[in-house]
């Protein structure tokens, strides 16, 4: 089992160090970042995330508002990873 972090900051003028700190204090192996909107739906560090989440893995995030926008969008990524999962 491996824990990967997820930070996201929406504009240039936030910074991503205080979520990267949290996530390493908290054990993860690495942390995947990136600035982007929560609205936009191609996040590529997500998406490589995602892609390399093993069965056992961990996705952390400091607050899920990282990681999705809203409960619905966090209900689609996740029937997105599982459709993803079952076909390969």
């Amino acid at each position: 089992m491996t824990i990967y972090g997820y930070a996201r900051v929406s504009t240039d003028g936030q910074t991503l160090a205080s979520q990267d700190a949290q996530l390493h204090a908290a054990g993860c192996a690495k942390v995947y970042s990136e600035k982007a909107s929560g609205a936009r739906t191609d996040r590529p560090e997500l998406a490589k995330l995602i892609k390399r989440l093993g069965e056992d893995d961990v996705l952390m995030v400091t607050r899920l508002d990282r990681l999705a926008r809203s409960t619905r969008d966090l209900l689609i990524a996740r029937r997105f990873q599982r459709a993803r999962l079952t076909a390969g």
